[in-house]
């Protein structure tokens, strides 16, 4: 029983490391380096977030 469920776990292990590879590559072939290092959703939430005092 032990045993089974230790292999379910790799397994499992397994599956989301390699989702995770294929997501960091196909993010990585989507976008562009500036664009996922910049700032633009900050600046986007500085503007909509203007609050009156």
């Amino acid at each position: 029983m032990w045993f089974t469920l230790s292999y379910i776990a790799w397994a499992i292990s397994a599956a989301l490391a390699l989702w995770m590879l294929y997501d960091w590559f196909k993010t990585d072939t989507s976008y562009s380096e500036e664009q996922l290092t910049s700032s633009r959703e900050g600046e986007i939430e500085a503007v909509s977030e203007k609050h009156k005092v």
